[in-house]
C-alpha cells in the first residue's frame, strides 16, 4: 500500500476543479519559446529553434492528472521527440504517447516503469499500423523515425525513458561547495559508443556487418547512427524493406530480426532536496554544449527564459565553429540553416519541494506543445534526405 500511495497526490477538496490551462508560447522567426510556467512539481521553461525545412523536433509538457479515471494521480510529463527522415513519426508520438501513458496508469492505478514501457510499445505498434495502412500510397513513411525522450515526475519520483540520442541532465547541488554538478540520467543509443556497438553485435551474432564504419562514423548497416527509435519500420520489419519504398532508402539485403529496437532504457530517480532542475533536450543542444556547460548556464541564469538562453548559447557555439557572427546565423532561413545546426528543443523543469508537498489542485494544469513554422498537418517530405546523409544520424 505504501508503494501505491506514493504515486498518488492529494485530492482537491470537495472535487474542486483545477485552474485553467497555461498560455501558449510565442514565435520569433524560427524560434518558438515559452519562457516560464508552473507545473505540479515546480516550474518549467521551454524553447525550440527550427533548422530543417520541416521542423522534425516535436515536444510537449503535460502537467496535471496522469490518469484518465483518477484525477488524484498527479504529475508532470515531458516529451522531446527528435525526428529524422521527416516529421511524421515525431508528430505521431506527440499525438499519442501521453494518452497511452494515462490509459495504462489508470489500469495500473500508479505510475511505474511497466506503465511507461507499455506506452512506448503501444505508440510503436500504432505507428507501424499507420505505415502498413498507407503503404501503397505513402511508402516513404516506412523510412521516417524519431528518437523519444520522456520524463515523468510523480510524487517525488522521476522516471526518464529514452530511445536514441536526446539527453536528460540533472543539476544537483553539492552542499559542501555550493556547486551544481551535472548528472546525466538518460542512456543514449548511438553507434558511436563502443558499448552500444557491443550490444548490437551481441544481439545480432550472425551478422558481422551489423555496424559499419562509414565516412569515419559508426552506423547500423552503414545507414543510421541511432540504434533505438520509434518508427524506422523498414529497418525493423523486412516486409517494408522493398518496393514501392524508394531504392535510396532500402537495404540491399534481407534481415531476419529487427536491426533497431523500440525498447526504451528507463531510469528511476528519487528526487532529493539537492536536485535543483533537469534539462531535457534533443541532440541539437548537446552537439554544442557539454552537460556541465548547460547546467552552469541554467544555474547562473534567472529561471524565466532559461530554455531560450540555452538555445541561444548553442547557436552562438554553432556560429563560432563556422567563424561567423550569431546575428548573421539568425538571418539564415530554415532548410539552409540545417547546414549550421540541427533543430534544437530544450525543456528545463525546476523542482520545487514545496510544490511536491502542496495539494496538486493549487497548481495550474498545463498542456503545451513546442512550436515551429506552421505547416499543414498532413505534410510529409516525399523523398527526404536519407539518414546516412544527415550529419546528426
Amino acid at each position: 500500500m505504501d508503494y501505491l500511495r506514493s504515486c498518488w497526490g492529494p485530492a482537491s477538496p470537495a472535487g474542486r476543479p483545477r485552474k485553467g490551462s497555461d498560455a501558449t508560447g510565442r514565435q520569433d522567426g524560427l524560434l518558438w519559446y515559452k519562457d516560464g510556467g508552473q507545473v505540479v512539481d515546480g516550474e518549467f521553461s521551454m524553447a525550440v529553434v527550427q533548422a530543417n525545412s520541416l521542423l522534425e523536433d516535436h515536444s510537449q509538457v503535460e502537467s496535471g492528472p496522469l490518469s484518465t479515471t483518477e484525477p488524484t494521480l498527479q504529475g508532470t510529463f515531458v516529451g522531446v521527440y527528435d525526428g529524422h527522415g521527416g516529421p511524421e513519426t515525431a508528430r505521431y508520438i506527440n499525438d499519442h504517447l501521453f494518452h497511452h501513458l494515462r490509459r495504462f496508469a489508470s489500469e495500473h492505478k500508479c505510475m511505474s516503469v511497466d506503465v511507461i514501457r507499455k506506452a512506448f510499445r503501444e505508440t510503436e505498434e500504432g505507428f507501424i499500423s499507420v505505415v502498413s495502412n498507407q503503404w501503397s500510397m505513402r511508402p516513404q513513411l516506412a523510412a521516417v523515425g524519431s528518437c523519444c525522450l520522456v520524463g515523468v515526475v510523480c510524487s517525488g519520483t522521476l522516471y526518464v525513458a529514452n530511445l536514441g540520442d536526446s539527453r536528460a541532465v540533472l543539476g544537483r547541488l553539492v552542499k559542501g561547495t555550493g556547486e551544481v554538478l551535472a548528472m546525466q540520467l538518460s542512456a543514449e543509443h548511438n553507434a558511436s559508443y563502443e558499448e552500444v556497438r557491443r550490444e548490437l553485435q551481441a544481439s545480432h551474432p550472425d551478422d558481422p556487418h551489423i555496424v559499419i564504419l562509414k565516412h569515419n562514423v559508426w552506423r547500423v548497416k552503414g545507414i543510421i547512427q541511432i540504434t533505438r527509435s520509434i518508427g524506422d519500420v523498414y529497418l525493423k520489419k523486412p516486409e517494408f524493406n522493398r518496393e514501392p519504398l524508394h531504392s535510396k532508402f532500402r537495404l540491399h539485403e534481407s534481415f531476419r530480426r529487427p536491426l533497431l529496437s523500440s525498447d526504451p532504457a528507463i531510469t528511476v530517480h528519487q528526487i532529493q532536496p539537492t536536485d535543483k532542475f533537469i534539462i531535457f533536450a534533443s541532440d541539437g543542444l548537446w552537439e554544442h554544449l557539454s552537460n556541465q556547460e548547460a547546467v552552469d548556464l541554467v544555474q547562473r541564469s534567472p529561471r524565466n527564459g532559461v530554455a531560450r538562453r540555452l538555445v541561444k548559447s548553442a547557436m552562438q557555439e554553432a556560429a563560432k565553429k563556422r567563424e561567423m557572427r550569431y546575428s548573421d546565423l539568425k538571418k539564415i532561413d530554415r532548410g539552409v540553416r540545417r547546414h549550421f545546426h540541427d533543430d534544437i528543443t530544450v525543456i528545463v523543469v525546476f523542482f520545487d519541494s514545496n510544490a511536491m508537498t502542496t495539494a496538486a489542485w493549487s497548481r495550474p494544469s498545463v498542456s503545451l506543445r513546442g512550436g515551429g513554422v506552421p505547416i499543414p498537418s498532413n505534410t510529409l517530405a516525399p523523398f527526404s534526405v536519407p539518414a546516412e546523409l544527415n550529419s546528426s544520424y
